[in-house]
């Protein structure tokens, strides 16, 4: 079965990618080509395919790659039914708190649990509020009283060194 795959050329980190059409079984690498239909340029995103050539082997059943089929058609070769053009993935992604857009959309969703919850605690303040009403207002003059007891201690002490300075 003939495959029309794309075959690495050029320097290293410098690709550019011959398209031709090979025997399947055959590795790109190995040299062994039936026909060159053109190349491409992953830099410059420049494609130059010859159309009668790639429709001929297309007609007479070869198969292309899924990045042959996006190049055959962006070159508007028409495509026979049988090929399926690629899908596009969605892959989850990994560690979605490492990345930096995911930083910026967990505090948005902080602030939306924020404020669904004092609505929460606000129904559930109104009914125990309700009953014990003589409870609150204790509360209250417990904690007013225990305010007043520490500010006290401190203000004698400042009073006691102003004495003191006076005397000397």
């Amino acid at each position: 079965m003939l495959a029309i795959r794309m075959q690495r050329t050029g320097r290293k980190k410098h690709a550019m990618y011959r398209v031709v059409v090979q025997n399947s079984r055959v590795t790109p690498t190995s040299g062994k080509v039936i026909a060159q239909l053109g190349s491409y340029d992953p830099h410059t995103k420049v494609a130059v395919l010859q159309k009668d050539k790639a429709s001929f082997y297309l007609e007479h059943g070869a198969q292309p790659s899924d990045r042959v089929v996006l190049l055959l058609q962006k070159e508007g070769i028409k495509l026979p039914k049988w090929v399926t053009p690629p899908t596009k993935k969605q892959g989850a992604t990994r560690n979605p708190d490492k990345l930096g857009k995911a930083e910026a959309e967990a505090p948005a969703a902080a602030d939306e649990t924020v404020a669904e919850a004092p609505a929460e605690e606000a129904a559930v303040a109104e009914t125990p509020a309700e009953e014990p009403a003589s409870e609150a207002p204790a509360a209250e003059a417990a904690v007013e009283e225990a305010l007043a007891e520490e500010t006290t201690p401190e203000a004698e002490p400042a009073e006691a060194a102003e004495e003191t300075d006076e005397k000397s």
